[in-house]
């Protein structure tokens, strides 16, 4: 089926791929498109992103839904963030695991699976976007904000488990769509339920598609090909290919092959890129103290940033959840597919998500930002990456070689994650049959190579927000069922007292 499905792709897809690039004088395919979606982007972001406020204090209503969500679920569940912490490493690790529980992946798997749909160019780009408009005091909120994040992921991510559903040959069908439609028609809730899992499934698929894979490919390839001065109009294209080949390769495997690629690639470069801001660190050591200060500072009393403390809030807040994505329900499709008979042992596994994306990794791009001053009077036209790769360079003169890797590798993460985020919404809206398995598959594939080729802002804009969509259902459901939450999380640390002892 695979084999016929490509090469029909291939077919379709050139045609289109060579007149989206061709000609200097009218408008290319690419800038069609984009003309095209723009008057619906701008109504779906208008709503999607509706923000109180105005201008430097501007929040988005999704954002403050998420974050309301998340100090909820921290308060109800007693700061299970703080209090579970330790608890999760004994269970990513294997401590209470046993390998013939119903699943396919292991607690590490499921957790690298879902960082790696998290762990991206927001770590580079959007925290240098966040300091060099909110200051250093932005870093602060940001952390606060991964900190709370921990409990919704916990929430969402124990429901994910509770109701899935295993097929006959044990491969597993999880994420929001089941548990809002289960978990809310045993509240009676029956209609409901069925209504907020369709719309979430379709915003799924939508996100699928641009945010977690064409706009990944395109940046990657922007990237790539500047840094090796590729500027031919088909090496976009070229690129593209070669990248979905590769994804290809393993989301042909399933969630067993993206857990096991995954569990290498996250640990890697997360390592490799934590490793470079830490030999930043210790050689402005004496300065550390003095960026702890700026943040403290900058959190409460910021000076020269546009909306004062309430501006320098919402920036940090604001690209929390756009790098954790905590409380938008994408997680909890992956860690869905762990091995346990405990779905509260993963949604301790999953509160580590927030912790190492946001706490750690976000922190330590910022304070390497913060400690080189390269956040101060930003040149124009200098971007997120640009400016975190200043601020890399100044001390390390190679660390843009190794950003050009880091980028192209979370862009090729990411897009194993969201392949299978969007296939479980995919199969969950149109039947789990295999055509239906590889017809989606091979599109996401020609979506890779578009992505690559061509800038198709609108679309991307689109498929952005609807992935902030997906919240709104995703924390309908989960707030409704904290009850079935608390009750598992009971259960499980009833089933660790019998090796603790306690």
């Amino acid at each position: 089926m695979m084999k016929k499905l490509i090469p029909i792709a291939l077919a379709w897809l050139m045609p289109v791929l060579m007149w989206a690039q061709e000609g200097q004088q009218e408008m290319g395919l690419d800038e069609r498109i984009d003309s095209w979606v723009r008057p619906a982007t701008d109504v779906v972001e208008s709503i999607v992103f509706y923000s109180v406020g105005s201008g430097a204090t501007a929040m988005p209503l999704v954002v403050i839904m998420l974050l309301l969500a998340a100090t909820f679920f921290t308060l109800y569940f007693r700061f299970i963030n703080i209090r579970g912490f330790k608890l999760a490493l004994d269970t990513v690790r294997g401590k209470f695991s046993d390998p013939d529980n119903p699943g396919e992946v292991s607690h590490f798997q499921a957790l690298s699976a879902a960082l790696s749909g998290t762990v991206g160019l927001g770590n580079i780009a959007g925290v240098a976007i966040a300091i060099s408009l909110g200051g250093p005091g932005a870093t602060f909120w940001m952390i606060v904000a991964g900190l709370l994040g921990m409990s919704s992921k916990f929430a969402e991510c124990t429901l994910g488990v509770k109701y899935r559903d295993v097929g006959p040959d044990g491969t597993v069908y999880g994420g929001p769509m089941y548990y809002l439609t289960k978990g809310l028609s045993e509240k009676g809730l029956a209609k409901l339920g069925k209504v907020l899992a369709v719309f979430f499934a379709i915003m799924c698929v939508g996100g699928s598609f641009g945010g977690g894979n064409m706009f990944q490919a395109n940046q990657a390839a922007q990237q790539f090909n500047k840094f090796l001065g590729f500027d031919a109009g088909y090496a976009g294209f070229l690129f593209g290919l070669i990248m979905a080949i590769l994804v290809g390769i393993v989301i042909i495997g399933g969630i067993k092959r993206i857990g096991a690629v995954a569990e290498r690639i996250v640990p890697f470069m997360c390592g490799l890129y934590v490793l470079c801001a830490l030999i930043i660190l210790f050689a402005n050591y004496h300065h550390i103290p003095e960026a702890f200060g700026h943040i403290l500072k900058g959190a409460f009393t910021p000076e020269g940033v546009a909306g004062g403390f309430v501006g320098v809030l919402v920036q940090g807040f604001r690209r929390a959840a756009f790098s954790n994505e905590a409380g938008v329900g994408s997680a909890a499709i992956a860690h869905s597919a762990v091995k346990t008979e405990y779905p509260a042992s993963e949604g301790i596994v999953a509160l580590l998500e927030p912790f190492i994306d946001t706490v750690v990794v976000c922190t330590m791009t910022a304070l390497v930002i913060i400690i080189t001053g390269n956040y101060i009077n930003v040149p124009e036209g200098v971007d997120g990456v640009d400016l975190t790769s200043r601020a890399f360079a100044s001390v390390l003169p190679w660390f843009p070689y190794l950003l050009t890797v880091a980028v192209v590798l979370f862009a090729f993460s990411t897009m194993l994650s969201w392949s299978y985020y969007g296939l479980q919404s995919w199969l969950f809206l149109f039947g789990r049959t295999r055509f239906n398995e590889y017809f989606y598959k091979v599109l996401f594939l020609v979506f890779v190579v578009i992505g690559a080729s061509a800038s198709l802002g609108s679309v991307v804009a689109f498929s952005d927000a609807m992935i902030f969509a997906m919240a709104v259902p995703n924390l309908i459901g989960v707030v409704l069922m904290v009850p079935r939450v608390r009750e598992e999380l009971a259960k499980y640390l009833e089933y660790t007292r019998k090796f603790t002892g306690r």
